[in-house]
């Protein structure tokens, strides 16, 4: 049995706008991501089981924008963006794979990031085994979805990351499978 999930990231912020890293920081949409959250809503048909959200501000006020009111939506701290620690709400310059292994300086690394997620898709397993659960959250935990579930190596993942190519879409599919 498997787990379908469609992916969903929250909408653009003001740091975003300002090409800042806004990391575990709350964060606040813009004019736009607000724009970007109600419409997303609209272009959803696709029923799920159940919805779960980042715990930081920009993506609750995404899901409640664009979902609050047809289901529960359930927060989950390990669906954060990466702690870019010490490197938070600075202008986003650097490069994502130098950091793959290496925490950023008072944060985390990715492969960090891709533990939480895996763990997080363990729950899901034991929870939600047949089901499609919707996840709406940040870019690390979407890379490490492509990691995790489509067997692409971080630097894979980083380089076909949509965000590069600017091809955004309501929704990613996933699929996880029971382990045992």
């Amino acid at each position: 049995m498997t787990v379908e999930i469609i992916y969903f990231v929250h909408g653009t912020t003001t740091d975003n706008e300002a090409n800042r890293a806004t990391g575990h920081a709350p964060g606040k949409l813009s004019e736009l991501g607000i724009q970007q959250a109600k419409d997303l809503g609209d272009k959803i048909e696709e029923e799920f089981d159940a919805l779960y959200c980042s715990d930081l501000q920009r993506a609750l006020k995404s899901a409640n924008l664009a979902f609050g009111d047809q289901c529960n939506i359930r927060t989950d701290e390990r669906l954060r963006e990466c702690d870019y620690g010490e490197m938070t709400r600075n202008e986003f310059t650097w490069g994502l794979k130098n950091y793959k292994e290496t925490p950023y300086p008072g944060g985390e690394s990715y492969e960090e990031v891709e533990e939480r997620i895996s763990d997080f898709l363990d729950y899901l397993v034991e929870n939600h085994e047949g089901e499609k659960v919707a996840l709406l959250s940040h870019q690390a935990p979407q890379l490490a979805l492509e990691v995790l579930t489509k067997n692409k190596t971080w630097e894979e993942a980083i380089e076909t990351d949509w965000r590069e190519a600017g091809e955004w879409q309501p929704g990613w599919k996933y699929k996880v499978e029971n382990k045992k």
